[in-house]
Parts: C-alpha cells; structure tokens; sequence
C-alpha cells in the first residue's frame, strides 16, 4: 500500500517536472544570447525577457525570439557588474539566469 501511494505520488509530480522552464545565457563580445526551453525540448510560444543590472533596475524588456532564441547588445557598464535576465513565458513558467562580470570577460575573450 505505501509502495503504491509512493510511486502515484512520483507518478503525479512528472507533469509538472516536464514542463521546467530552463533559460541559458551567455555572451560572445559585445552580444548577449538567451535561450528558452522547457525541458521537455519544447519552445516557449510566447513571454518576455527582462534584463536588470546588479542594483536591479529593469534595463530593458524584450520578446522571446523565434525557437525560444534572444539577442540584444550588452548593455553599458554590465561588464563590471553583471546583469540578471529573468524570463518569463505565456504558460505561466519563469526562470532566470545570472550573467556575472567572470561571465561577461570569459564571452568577451578577456579571461
């Protein structure tokens, strides 16, 4: 009976684990790529990003580009202090990732 209960319980949780958002991004000189997918491998079909320096002041707000890919220059100053872009999708998932100064040197060659 608690084997059974246990693996329902397992069971009832994957839905909701196949439809992780997962957001990647990264940068390459002065280009800053995000990427959006849920880890099932599907797209997003609709969402925005929104990029906030390190003293979290919205710099920007953008679509999610086609196949869940958004480009966008690098905004100023970032490079010291890192950006946070946070992502969120029109089925109701959010997810975000931290772009730290190590991160922005290592994309821009200067690691």
């Amino acid at each position: 009976m608690i084997r059974a209960l246990a693996f329902a319980l397992a069971l009832a949780a994957l839905p909701v684990a196949a439809h992780d958002l997962r957001v990647f991004a990264s940068v390459s000189g002065q280009t800053v790529t995000v990427e959006s997918t849920f880890s099932s491998g599907r797209v997003p079909t609709g969402g925005e990003i929104r990029v906030l320096d390190a003293q979290n002041v919205l710099l920007m707000t953008l679509d999610i580009g086609d196949e869940g890919k958004t480009q966008f220059a690098l905004p100023e100053g970032a490079a010291n202090t890192g950006l946070m872009i946070e992502v969120e999708v029109s089925e109701g998932h959010s997810d975000y990732w931290m772009l730290t100064p190590d991160d922005i040197a290592y994309g821009q060659g200067k690691n």
